[in-house]
């Protein structure tokens, strides 16, 4: 028994004998896929259905000439391979032929041996097109993965700067969902973080989410898939049935989830979906899991700086009053320099009286009090000047000391 054969031929010609031969007795034993026609309409209507990979035609078809059928196959656009027949010694009509396109041209009456040689001929120039498509498919597939990957790689960077630069949390995480969406080629997706106090998902950013009224931003929300990470403490991801039992199945039809986990402890969860069905790969849950990552870094790096401003807050509070409290006492200082004033000044100019109208009269031990006293009260008004109350003429103790 003959190997199957991948690649389709198409035999037209008018001669039912011809077709027999080469369709038949040659080529289906072969075990080629085959099929044929008699006239040029039947083979421009198989071929559009067909696309065979070879075309065998007779140059003088009943209907449509070979050579209509030719031209009518290019303005289709069907690259396929042409083996023209036509009577032997009819050199014009091969040249036709090979203008037309023709790879090659067979005398009739046609030789089983040269229908072979010739099919031979052109398979290996479809095998090699073919190759040629799968290597151009696989470049472009190639190409287009290191796109993506690039595309990945600066999205992946452009979240660590962000983490760093944008300290407001709700922003924060609107740009690392965005980012989630853009890395899983997602049309949906939500971020939820576990309340402190009771630790219920709080829907803190969403995309594209239905306005159902029933789902609102910074409030509770268990979409069915945070409830189940909270506790594996894993990524999944589901489509079809088990999705559609969920809530988060109401709004999606596949979709994959990641936890933030901070020490083990799951704080939330970054879901993106989609609403076509499209299932996610393990690709897309891994580049997930990276932002979510991130996701984690930037709620920790938001409640330090949260717990730091609030630090800096606390500080100045204690500075400002610190500052009202010092003023309040220089005030208190200086209202008591002010009224301390002036008894200072009576008592130093009754000293001074004194020790001017008892000169000669006073002894050392008196004179060297006297003179004591001035300096302490010289003091006194020297202390209260700095404190900011107005000064007095100071008169000096060499009078005392004269005494």
């Amino acid at each position: 028994m003959a190997p199957k054969q991948t690649e389709k031929i198409l035999v037209v010609d008018g001669d039912p004998d011809v077709v027999n031969l080469i369709a038949d007795q040659v080529l289906t034993p072969l075990g080629y896929h085959v099929a044929s026609a008699h006239d040029g309409p039947a083979a421009l209507q198989i071929m559009l259905q067909l696309v065979p990979d070879i075309l065998i035609t007779a140059l003088d078809l009943p209907g449509l000439s070979g050579r209509d059928l030719l031209t009518a196959m290019h303005s289709q656009g069907l690259d396929t391979i042409i083996i023209a027949t036509g009577p032997r010694g009819a050199e014009s009509q091969a040249m036709q032929a090979f203008r037309l396109g023709a790879k090659d041209y067979l005398s009739k009456p046609v030789r089983e041996a040269e229908v072979v040689a010739s099919i031979d001929r052109a398979l290996g120039e479809v095998r090699l097109r073919r190759e040629r498509q799968q290597l151009s498919d696989k470049l472009a597939s190639a190409n287009q993965q290191l796109e993506r990957r690039v595309k990945e790689l600066t999205t992946l960077a452009s979240i660590g700067k962000a983490v760093t630069a944008i300290t407001t949390l709700s922003q924060l995480f609107t740009r690392l969902l965005e980012a989630g969406m853009f890395v899983t080629e997602a049309e949906v997706g939500w971020l939820l973080v576990a309340d402190e106090h009771s630790g219920k998902p709080v829907l803190r950013a969403a995309k594209n989410l239905p306005n159902t009224g029933t789902i609102k931003l910074n409030q509770a929300w268990d979409d069915g898939i945070a409830s189940l990470l909270m506790l594996s403490g894993e990524g999944l991801s589901l489509s079809g049935a088990p999705l559609a039992r969920l809530r988060a199945g109401q709004v999606v039809k596949s979709v994959v989830a990641v936890p933030l986990k901070a020490r083990d402890k799951v704080v939330g969860v970054i879901v993106a979906g989609n609403k076509t069905g499209r299932p996610f790969s393990e690709r897309d849950q891994a580049m997930l899991s990276a932002v979510a990552d991130y996701a984690v870094i930037a709620m920790i790096n938001g409640r330090l700086f949260s717990a730091m401003e609030a630090r800096v807050h606390t500080l100045q509070a204690t500075y400002d009053e610190l500052v009202k409290t010092t003023s309040q006492r220089e005030e208190q200082w200086r209202q008591a320099g002010q009224h301390l004033q002036p008894p200072l000044a009576q008592a130093r100019a009754a000293l001074e009286h004194l020790a001017r109208g008892q000169v000669g009269s006073l002894s050392a031990p008196q004179a060297q009090a006297l003179s004591s006293a001035l300096e302490r009260i010289a003091a006194l008004e020297r202390l209260l000047a700095e404190l900011g109350a107005p000064s007095q003429p100071k008169a000096s103790a060499e009078a005392a000391r004269r005494a």
